[in-house]
Formats: C-alpha cells, structure tokens, sequence
C-alpha cells in the first residue's frame, strides 16, 4: 500500500507543481530533493538515536550537494538524485540503523522519489534548454 501512496501522492505533487506554475523556475525540484534528504534526520531525532542522527546527517550533506550542483548546473542531475535517493531507501536499513523510520517509510519514498524523478525527465525532454543553466 505504501508505493502506491507514494506513487499518487507523487503524482498529486508533480501536477499540482506544473499548473501551479511553480516547476517554471528552475529550484522548485532541487528544493524537493532537499525536503525528501531531510527526513531521514526527522527520523534519527524522533528515534533518539544520536549515532544515526550524525550518520544520516552525513548522508543528507551528500544529498544537499547534489541538489546544489544540479540547480546550478544541469537539472539532469536532480532527475538521477531523486533516483538515486529512491534506490538508497531499499538499502537504507543495511547501512543505519535508525529506529524512528516508520516501516512503510523505505516503500513510499522509493516509490515517490522515482515517480518524481520521471516526472522530471519527462519536463526535461519536452522543455530544451530547461535542464541547463543559461
């Protein structure tokens, strides 16, 4: 049930994002893939886990420089971020243990971090030059 919350609820986000207007400028994206980072750290917190707060903590740095380059460079970039953080969420549990992930939690991000990923591949290819910086 959870990937097909995240799916829809993906969905919900991407469209909305597009008749809003808000995809129109080139952060709306990199701004999402910093959101999706930060939970995890929400996580270590609600958890009380100081290890997997300093562990996920590092994580999300690499995240957030990915989000910052892919701004400022090539939104290619952030298509395979949130990907990328997708697949990390099947693999999250066998690098850290963090005891506040919901157990349906590693499902619905995948699952809503691909969908969003796609969503953004399929802008890019029909918006050229959308994906580089002027």
């Amino acid at each position: 049930m959870e990937y097909l919350i995240g799916v829809g609820l993906a969905g919900v986000v991407c469209v909305f994002a597009l008749l809003a207007g808000f995809d129109r400028e080139r952060v709306f994206y990199p701004t999402l893939v910093t959101v999706i980072a930060t939970y995890y750290i929400l996580f270590a917190v609600i958890g009380s886990s100081t290890r997997a707060l300093a562990l996920e903590s590092l994580i999300v740095g690499a995240f957030l420089a990915l989000a910052v380059a892919g701004f400022k460079k090539n939104l290619w970039l952030i298509v395979a971020t949130l990907v990328g953080h997708g697949i990390f969420d099947l693999f999250h549990h066998l690098l850290i243990q963090n005891p506040g992930v919901p157990v349906w939690w590693p499902g619905f991000c995948l699952s809503f971090d691909v969908i969003a990923g796609g969503f953004l591949a399929t802008l890019l290819m029909r918006r050229s030059g959308f994906a580089s910086k002027a």
